[in-house]
C-alpha cells in the first residue's frame, strides 16, 4: 500500500469527532507557556508571515485559537473597489470552480457532488442556484483563518449540517468520494442587488469549532439533525453586510465553497485550481443587468 492510500484508509479508520474535539480543548486553553511553545512550533513548522499579523509574536496570544484566528494588521489586505467586482473571501488556493450542472459541482477530478446534499437536502434551497457557479477555496494551516464577505449582502438563513470530519487537504479531495457534502459544515444564505449566494464553510479534522459574527460559535445538540435559522430581509433585525466585512471564522481549519445564481458572475479568467487566493483581490465580476 502507498503511502497516500494509508493516510486516506486511516482518516476512514480514526474517531475524527473525538480527535477533533480534544484538540478543540487544547486549542481554547490558556496552558501559558505551553500554548506559547505550540504557537511558536505552529510558526515554524508552516513558515506561517507573522509581519503582517497585528500582534506578531507567539506570547501576545493567549490561546492557540486567539493564534489561529489572528487578525491581520491595517491595510495588509485591500479590498477590491470596483462596484463591479466581486472580491476573494479567504486567503487559501482554488480548489475547483466553474458551473453547477444538473446539481453537479466539481470535487477533483472524477468526483462530482451533489448541490442539494451540500446546501443542507432540501431542494428549495439548492433551485436558485442550479445552472449557476460555484467556486471552493481550500484554506491551508498556514492561511489567515478569517473569512470575509465577496460582496455586500443580506442574511437570509444559516444551515447547520452535521456530517464526517474528514480532512480537506488536495489529497483527500482526490481521493474520498463526496467529501464536501459529507463532512459536517455551517451554510449561510445571502440576498444581494444581482442575485442569491451561498457560502458554505466545510469543516475538517481538528477544526475545533466554526463561528459566523451573528451568531458566534455554531455548535446545535449533539445528533443527527439539520438546524436551520431564518433572518428578516429588512428592517433592525436584517443582518447586512459590505464587501470585505468579517462574516466567520475556522478554528484549525477549512474549505469555503460559493455558489452564486446563474447568469449573475464571471469567474477571472486567469484564476482556476490551484490559484492562490488573497482576501479582497480581484475573484468575478457581475454580470450587468443588461446582458442577462
Amino acid at each position: 500500500m502507498s503511502l497516500d492510500k494509508l493516510k486516506i484508509a486511516l482518516q476512514y479508520m480514526m474517531p475524527k469527532h473525538a480527535l477533533s474535539r480534544l484538540v478543540g480543548k487544547f486549542a481554547a486553553a490558556e496552558l501559558g507557556w505551553l500554548t506559547t511553545k505550540a504557537i511558536s512550533a505552529f510558526i515554524k513548522s508552516y513558515g506561517i508571515n507573522m509581519s503582517e499579523a497585528k500582534y506578531k509574536n507567539a506570547s501576545d496570544f493567549k490561546t492557540f485559537n486567539d493564534f489561529f484566528t489572528r487578525e491581520l494588521e491595517e491595510g495588509a489586505r485591500v479590498i477590491e473597489q470596483n462596484p463591479n467586482a466581486i472580491c476573494y473571501p479567504v486567503d487559501g488556493a482554488i480548489s475547483q470552480q466553474g458551473d453547477i450542472k444538473n446539481d453537479q459541482l466539481i470535487q477533483a477530478k472524477g468526483f462530482d457532488y451533489s448541490l442539494v446534499t451540500l446546501l443542507g437536502g432540501d431542494k428549495a434551497t439548492a433551485l436558485p442556484f442550479e445552472n449557476g457557479k460555484f467556486s471552493c477555496i481550500y484554506l491551508a494551516p498556514k492561511d489567515y483563518h478569517r473569512i470575509h464577505m465577496p460582496m455586500a449582502a443580506t442574511l437570509r438563513e444559516m444551515i447547520y449540517v452535521p456530517g464526517d470530519l474528514f480532512s480537506v487537504n488536495p489529497l483527500t479531495a482526490n481521493n474520498v468520494p463526496n467529501l464536501f457534502a459529507r463532512n459536517e459544515r455551517v451554510v449561510t444564505v445571502f440576498d444581494t442587488e444581482h442575485g442569491p449566494m451561498t457560502m458554505t464553510l466545510v469543516g475538517a479534522t481538528i477544526v475545533a469549532s466554526i463561528e459566523t459574527t451573528w451568531a458566534g460559535t455554531i455548535t446545535p445538540p449533539a445528533g443527527k439533525d439539520v438546524f436551520r435559522w431564518q433572518y428578516p430581509a429588512s428592517g433592525t433585525g436584517a443582518i447586512t453586510f459590505e464587501k470585505g466585512d468579517e462574516m466567520g471564522r475556522f478554528k484549525l481549519g477549512s474549505t469555503v465553497i460559493t455558489t452564486f445564481a446563474p447568469n449573475m458572475v464571471n469567474f477571472n479568467e486567469a484564476a482556476g485550481p490551484g490559484t492562490v487566493t488573497r482576501l479582497g483581490e480581484h475573484y468575478a465580476d457581475l454580470i450587468s443587468t443588461n446582458e442577462h
